[in-house]
């Protein structure tokens, strides 16, 4: 994460045994994080990272999750499979 950015983070799943939670961004990265971190952490939870001066701070974004899910259609829409037609 580069400093003075903002990135959307979407638990995927949260490991309570571990305090472990697997988060995806918008760039489709998938991170682990100490579910600590992620104020009220549950599966499904969005949160804004935002990185200035060597910390990183990570509040709740209520949209969060289904601003991913639209970033993940609109990039399965844009995706087009360049094949030359010569199948059979």
């Amino acid at each position: 994460m580069s400093a003075g950015a903002d990135y959307l983070l979407v638990i995927d799943v949260l490991d309570e045994d571990l305090g472990l939670a697997d988060v995806e961004d918008t760039q489709g990265r998938t991170f682990q994080l100490p579910a600590e971190w992620l104020p009220d952490a549950a599966d499904g939870a969005a949160y804004r990272a935002t990185v200035q001066g060597g910390t990183v701070t990570f509040t709740p974004a209520p949209d969060g999750a289904y601003l991913l899910r639209e970033r993940s259609k609109q990039t399965l829409l844009d995706f087009t499979d360049e094949t030359d037609g010569d199948r059979a």
